[in-house]
């Protein structure tokens, strides 16, 4: 297979856990006979300083003609301040509306060589595999918004066809995991919760009779991913629920630099990415954790490029890496942490 993939390794330390991934891509493409094509493009904070657009128009260009997207994090203490009007976030948002990525798929998987860096307790941990889908171009995050010296206002909107399309892709992996898809709203006060509950009770009956389908509000659903994860298999929610769901979700396997994510959309053009920030304060000192960017282009060989024994090659050798004791510095290593080259390294040699 040949295959070209956009690299938008963004600001702060997304440039060096990319650099990692590429390598562990270019390693899976000799062992198994693909050649892929990678090409580089400025987003996020460094895009303003070169252009002033978070996403230069090249940059969107060149994403468009591009199998797959590998996306690194965006945000620098420059571009801090939430009264700016040019902002880096600005250019993920456009990417995802642009692009038409409505859901965002973030894996919670607990490694058993790990689980003493998660502070729950590891009887809690056991079995932890939670695949969560985020609807990520509606919500309050896209709605009007105003704002006056005395008042401000977001407002929160979905449409049917906003909500199915994530109903059926939730539903759809449910089938061919453990056959449990759990819906997160917040029914009992909101509206479009209602409405989002009202879709998913017309759809599975009817269209996903196997799969087991239960209802949970998102401030229950905050408190039993914490008492009982285990008890999770597909979890589908609304955008803001989504976002704020898996970055308490992160904290199960024990740090944001295992947790990868997929946005995907109606073709196979996907973007892949770490659901970390940026940290400018560890950024160039090749310590940051480049895992969750390396199992991010495990999904991107799954996804977009339909290579699923590539990606479980790549999964299995992150997961060794761990298991053989490579731990970088947010993971609690036992004796000295490793690097992100270190890292990179484990990855590539049991590829």
């Amino acid at each position: 297979m040949k295959a070209f993939i956009s690299l938008l390794a963004g600001d702060g330390i997304g440039p060096e856990v990319t650099a990692e991934a590429v390598r562990c891509l270019e390693v899976v493409g000799r062992r198994f006979g693909h050649e892929f094509r990678f090409e580089a493009a400025p987003v996020g904070g460094i895009a303003i300083d070169q252009t002033g657009s978070p996403l230069p128009d090249e940059t969107l260009d060149l994403v468009k003609r591009s199998d797959a997207i590998l996306f690194g994090a965006i945000g620098t203490p420059k571009y801090s301040d939430p009264t700016l009007k040019v902002r880096p976030e600005q250019g993920i948002l456009k990417l995802r509306q642009e692009l038409g990525l409505y859901a965002n798929l973030r894996p919670v998987t607990c490694f058993p060589s790990v689980v003493d860096a998660s502070p729950l307790k590891p009887e809690l941990l056991a079995g932890v595999d939670i695949m969560v889908i985020r609807e990520l171009t509606g919500g309050i995050y896209f709605g009007e918004k105003t704002r006056t010296d005395t008042s401000a206002s977001d407002l929160c909107t979905y449409t049917v066809p906003e909500v199915e399309r994530i109903v059926r892709l939730g539903a759809t992996l449910a089938r061919a995991r453990r056959g449990k898809l759990t819906s997160v709203d917040k029914a009992n006060v909101l509206e479009t919760s209602r409405l989002w509950r009202a879709v998913v009770q017309r759809i599975m009956p009817v269209e996903f009779p196997d799969v087991a389908v239960d209802h949970m509000y998102i401030d229950a659903a905050a408190m039993h991913l914490l008492r009982r994860p285990a008890d999770f298999d597909v979890i589908i929610t609304e955008n803001m629920f989504g976002d704020i769901l898996t970055d308490e979700a992160s904290m199960l396997p024990g740090s944001l630099g295992l947790c990868p994510s997929a946005s995907l959309g109606t073709g196979t053009l996907g973007m892949y990415e770490p659901i970390h920030g940026s940290a400018p304060d560890i950024a160039g000192r090749g310590i940051a954790n480049p895992y969750a960017t390396i199992l991010s282009a495990a999904m991107l060989l799954r996804h977009s490029l339909h290579l699923d024994t590539e990606a479980r090659a790549l999964e299995t050798a992150v997961e060794q890496a761990l298991k053989d004791g490579v731990r970088t510095a947010d993971l609690k290593p036992v004796g000295a942490a490793a690097t992100t080259r270190e890292a990179g390294d484990a990855v590539v040699a049991r590829l």
